[in-house]
């Protein structure tokens, strides 16, 4: 019984130090974004995904949410990239690229963190993510007509363009 006790109190201990190291690095990545939105420092730099949005044929509205879910996640860039698609900037193959993109490669800074403090090699962890989302998202776009016409031939594609789900 004694056993059973000490792992628990062992376990609770190494949870309560694991969730203090992720708040320490998270809180203030927090803090950050929420500076950066309030001077809108996000819409003033897209010119940095400028090549990457030449590359993959995206409109310069897509530099955003880009750069938003690279840095801070998920979560923010898809409300960025929500916004978008209903001021009509973005068309379905725009929502499918970036989305391929950063479910590859998002949240570059937070995890990145997180998987130091835990003894890996940011430059390692950045480079993979980076060139494997490359790689893929840009496969994606070479190929694009190919895919959809595959899909339309195997009626598997019966989703709506966003630009038709935003008029209803």
């Amino acid at each position: 019984m004694e056993f059973i006790l000490d792992t628990a109190i062992d376990g609770l201990v190494g949870s309560l130090r694991s969730m203090a190291i992720i708040a320490m690095i998270i809180i203030p990545i927090m803090v950050f974004i929420e500076i950066l939105r309030a001077y809108s420092v996000l819409e003033k730099t897209y010119f940095i995904l400028q090549p990457l949005l030449k590359l993959y044929k995206l409109p310069k509205e897509a530099a955003l949410p880009l750069m938003a879910g690279l840095i801070f996640g998920l979560t923010f860039g898809a409300g960025l990239i929500l916004q978008a698609v209903r001021e009509g900037h973005l068309s379905g193959r725009d929502i499918l690229v970036i989305n391929v993109f950063l479910a590859l490669c998002h949240s570059l800074i937070e995890d990145t963190l997180l998987f130091v403090a835990l003894g890996a090699s940011a430059v390692t962890l950045i480079s993979v993510r980076l060139v494997f989302a490359l790689i893929i998202t840009f496969m994606l776009v070479r190929y694009y007509d190919r895919i959809i016409a595959l899909t339309n031939k195997f009626g598997v594609n019966k989703t709506k363009d966003m630009q038709e789900v935003n008029k209803e």
